[in-house]
């Protein structure tokens, strides 16, 4: 049976680019044809470009990384997937970046034992790292909302005769979606724009009062 080297590389987001680990991958020759990317976080290996590599890798095949936090950023998930790997389906795996994950033939048991070691402390990295990101990234977010930073889309502006058909709407005399197609907007942002207006609390008139004082008993 033939066997081939797989490459394969994730990006977290559409917007990195990936041709660090392409062309390691390339370099280490690795066929163009047979690389595999994901632009997926890490988090777990739910990753449809991963689960097509998986189902295609067989005994003898070779899977190339750049480096162990591009196959998952989640320490468990790493360790059983590593095992999965090269247990079960009996692949070899190559990370790029460490020389010592490498489990192609000729390794006596010492070389296992520091594979694992190297492994396993990896995996911690990959996974803190994440964690430290998120963490970053809340206090970030936090700090700009308590300066007044606004997030998300800005609010669309109300036409200029929304306040006309908005009074003719709520005394019944229009339609929610008539008011929002002569308004050029949806029919929910009409209804989120006039259900905001009516809840706003109106000024009630309550006489002072002296005047009931002066009331017949």
């Amino acid at each position: 049976m033939k066997h081939f080297t797989y490459g394969y590389i994730r990006v977290s987001t559409k917007d990195q680019n990936e041709d660090r680990q392409r062309t390691a991958l390339l370099n280490f020759g690795v066929e163009s044809s047979r690389i595999i990317v994901d632009k997926q976080s890490g988090k777990d290996f739910n990753r449809p470009g991963y689960q097509r590599l998986y189902k295609k890798l067989k005994p003898g095949d070779t899977l190339v990384v750049k480096s162990i936090d591009r196959l998952g950023r989640n320490y468990d998930d790493i360790l059983t997937q590593w095992r999965f790997l090269t247990k079960e389906k009996q692949v070899s795996v190559v990370v790029l970046d460490m020389p010592l994950l490498d489990t192609r033939s000729g390794r006596d048991l010492t070389g296992e034992v520091i594979s694992d070691i190297v492994l396993q402390l990896l995996s911690y990295v990959a996974q803190t790292e994440r964690e430290f990101i998120h963490q970053r990234q809340a206090e970030g977010i936090a700090a700009a909302k308590a300066r007044g930073v606004q997030f998300g889309r800005k609010p669309l502006p109300k036409p200029p005769d929304y306040e006309q058909l908005y009074e003719c709407w709520k005394n019944g005399g229009i339609s929610a979606r008539k008011a929002a197609k002569k308004l050029g907007v949806t029919h929910h942002t009409f209804l989120k724009w006039a259900n905001s207006d009516c809840g706003k609390k109106s000024t009630i008139f309550s006489p002072p009062e002296e005047s009931f004082l002066n009331l017949p008993i």
